[in-house]
């Protein structure tokens, strides 16, 4: 994923399914080329570099 297209995300008022590693993640804030994430199925969080994350419904297309 890049930059732009997280901004997008973050500034929708529909719910995009990101993920990383597989697991559902929901994006916190974005500094330069990494995002703080949040694991659905979890409290976890983590700094990932965005293009770490992917959108689940390129995969369904």
């Amino acid at each position: 994923m890049n930059k732009q297209r997280i901004t997008e995300i973050l500034n929708q008022k529909n719910l995009s399914e990101v993920y990383y590693n597989e697991r559902p993640v929901w994006i916190q804030e974005v500094k330069d080329n990494i995002a703080k994430i949040g694991f659905v199925d979890s409290q976890e969080e983590k700094d990932v570099y965005i293009e770490d994350l992917y959108e689940g419904n390129l995969y369904n297309q």
